[in-house]
């Protein structure tokens, strides 16, 4: 039972729910946005999907910045086509600098 009884109130609510939905749908299939396979490394979007090989990349580094009093981690991937991926917590599921380290171990960072 809804507490609101107009219309427009009525048909509001039930347009942010399925907004809501919508969004959280496509972020579960986003996440985590960045995978290590055998043939590269797997970037997901919401859209589309794509396959980088360490010559596709020119950096890899993880940034540090101060917000609200606490210190973020940011995963920065430039790539040769001059895109810069910036990826965050939520979007690799864990620690920016675990992913780091990994990549690094695997070959996808430059000394």
């Amino acid at each position: 039972m809804t507490l609101a009884t107009d219309l427009p109130g009525r048909l509001l609510a039930g347009l942010a729910g399925i907004g809501m939905l919508v969004f959280a749908g496509f972020s579960w299939r986003s996440r985590p946005r960045l995978a290590l396979t055998g043939q590269g490394l797997v970037l997901r979007g919401w859209w589309r999907t794509r396959l980088l090989t360490p010559g596709d990349l020119t950096r890899v580094r993880v940034t540090d910045f101060q917000r609200i009093g606490r210190t973020q981690h940011l995963l920065e991937i430039e790539t040769d086509d001059d895109d810069l991926l910036i990826l965050s917590r939520w979007d690799l599921g864990t620690d920016p600098r675990h992913v780091f380290a990994v990549l690094s171990a695997a070959g996808y960072t430059r000394p």
